[in-house]
Parts: structure tokens; sequence; C-alpha cells
């Protein structure tokens, strides 16, 4: 039997704030290094203290941590769990200190997207590196899994998600709601250095194809932050519902294709403008769920692990992946994800 490569699964995230609080120091982390004005920091603010200071991202990774764990008991490999955040408590530098002291050698970890970016995956091991230099010598050997825009599971849940919110809809108007896809908008100079455009297109028309229906459909984008003269990848979710109220379009399903959990991004810009918008413009509107902790994504994610661990005891793994770009890299290329020339770091 080949040597257990990995002594712990690391979940890192982004995190969140948990009261008023917290909203002002969590987004001074969020923003740190970046010529971002202080009233855009206010206002961003608000969105918080519209839920209380309360973001549910750390929530909702606990029970995916909590489900993955179940999943692991039960399947192997049975290997301890730990959480770490980039901008919010538990802190990824306290999560690496944690494992070293727990004599921690090498850690297989999950970032909490399926898409690569530099802000969603060059930035994490950026931040796993600067956490690992200041654990010092002690601290573990980290890898990630490989992200799973195209895996089928991910793909099979995503469709039965959006089957079920297309049924929401009366059936005689069903065939002609509007689906818009959405996903955290970026700028255009880190849309043009990773794959993140045409990974998100590629997972629409998987998701498209497994439900095996012909409605009309466009993935749009929502979220975006910095200076309005920064251009960003478009159209915006309000602008485009716009858009199909002209179109005469009456029922929308908002599927959010880009976010793996129902946080902040999803609940106030989907669930809180996009909703207010459709009463605005006398829209239908029916928000989609994520995956969140649907058991199909989280078997997903323990097969991505047993994966990882079978590449390296020199085995060869079957690496599932939907569509024609095949499975994404185990380990990333030096030049993967990088900031375009006006934002390179």
């Amino acid at each position: 039997m080949p040597e257990q490569p990995y002594d712990a699964i690391l979940v890192l995230s982004f995190g969140g704030p948990e009261g008023v609080d917290d909203v002002i120091p969590f987004l001074e982390n969020v923003l740190r290094g970046r010529p971002v004005p202080r009233s855009r920091l206010e206002e961003v603010a608000e969105h918080y203290y519209h839920f209380d200071g309360y973001s549910p991202i750390n929530a909702q990774n606990l029970a995916l941590i909590d489900a993955l764990r179940t999943e692991l008991d039960a399947h192997g490999p049975r290997l301890p769990i730990y959480y770490g955040n980039r901008n919010w408590k538990p802190f990824l530098t306290d999560t690496m200190q944690q494992m070293a002291e727990d004599g921690v050698k090498r850690v297989l970890t999950f970032i909490t997207g399926a898409y690569s970016s530099y802000s969603g995956c060059r930035q994490y091991r950026e931040n796993i590196m600067a956490s690992q230099a200041e654990v010092g010598v002690n601290a573990p050997r980290v890898d990630k899994l490989r992200f799973y825009y195209n895996h089928p599971s991910f793909v099979a849940v995503n469709a039965e998600n959006l089957l079920e919110a297309l049924n929401q809809i009366p059936a005689e108007r069903r065939s002609g709601a509007h689906i818009a896809f959405t996903a955290h908008s970026i700028p255009l100079n880190m849309a043009q250095n990773c794959q993140y455009e045409a990974q998100l297109n590629e997972t629409v028309r998987l998701v498209m194809e497994a439900t095996a229906i012909d409605n009309p459909y466009q993935l749009v984008y929502q979220s975006r932050s910095g200076s309005p003269h920064q251009p960003w990848l478009e159209p915006d979710i309000l602008d485009h519902m716009d858009e199909l109220k002209t179109q005469g379009v009456h029922d929308v399903v908002i599927m959010p294709i880009g976010f793996i959990s129902d946080h902040m991004e999803v609940m106030f810009d989907l669930d809180t403008e996009a909703i207010d918008k459709g009463e605005e413009i006398a829209m239908n509107v029916v928000r989609a769920a994520t995956v969140g902790v649907h058991p199909t994504f989280v078997r997903m994610i323990r097969d991505l692990i047993v994966e990882r661990i079978e590449v390296e005891q020199g085995l060869t793994p079957e690496r599932l992946a939907l569509g024609s770009r095949g499975p994404l890299h185990d380990v990333c290329p030096v030049n993967c994800c990088l900031l375009g020339p006006a934002g390179r770091r």
C-alpha cells in the first residue's frame, strides 16, 4: 500500500465579519494595499450593516467542513480538516501555526471557488507562502486541489439547481424565461491574464447541455468594486435586467454560477438588489441555489482529494472533466493567473 502523502486537509476561504464591530476592520483587511477611497469602503460596509454586520460565509464554510468530515470518516481518507481565511478569523497564519504545532508536515488545500484567477487562486497561493514564512521552518508544505469548474459533479448539481428554480415559474411561461448566469466581476487586466472567463463560459455551456433546455441565457457579472474608471467584466446583472425588460422578458432565473455558497455577494447583490430591481421593473425573478453542501458536491471534494493523493503516490487516477478543455493542472505554472501590467504586484 503506497504511503499516505498528506497529514491534513485545509479549507481556505475569503472570510467575513460576524458583527457590526467587525465590518470596518474586515474591509480594511480586504482592501489593504489598494488605493480605494474611504467613501467606497463605507459604501460596501452598508451592505453588511443591512444584515447586522453578519456575513454567512464562515457558517457556510463550517457546514461544508462538517459535511466533508462526515464523508471522509465514512469513506476515507480519514484526515483532520483545518479552516483558514484570507481576511478574517480564523486567519490563515493562525491556522498555519496551529497545524505546525500539531505536527502537520504536508497539507492538501481546498480553495472555496471553482475558477482560476489572480484573486481566486494565485493570491491565495501568495497568502499561503506569506503564512509559511511567518510561521517559519515548521510550517507544513501546502499543495492545492485542482479547480473543478468542469467536473461532472459540479455541473450536475448546478444543473439540478437550475431546473428546480426554473420549475418555480408557471408552466405556460417557463420556456420563455431568461437565465442569467452570474459571477463576480474582475478587472479586465486581471481577466486577460487568466482563464476565468473561458472557464465560466464552459461551465455555463455544460450546465445548459446537462439540463437539455433551450431557454435563452447569458453570462453576466455582479459585485464589481474599485474605480469606476477601471474597466471590469460586464454586463452587470442589474443593467442586464433593464435590457431584458426592453426585450419584453417577464421572467428571469438568476443562477450564481460563480459562487459555491450563498454568502454576502449573493445575499446583497442578488437576493436584495436584483430582487428589488425585479420589483421596480415588474419582472419575476427566481434565484437558483448554489451548490452549498449538496451531497454530490461534497462527494466531489472527496473524489478530488483521493485523486490528488493517488497522483502523489505515483498512481494514475481517472481525472474527471466534461467538455474539451480537460481537467485543470494540479500544480500551477509560474506565470499562471498574473495581474495585468496596470495591476501587477
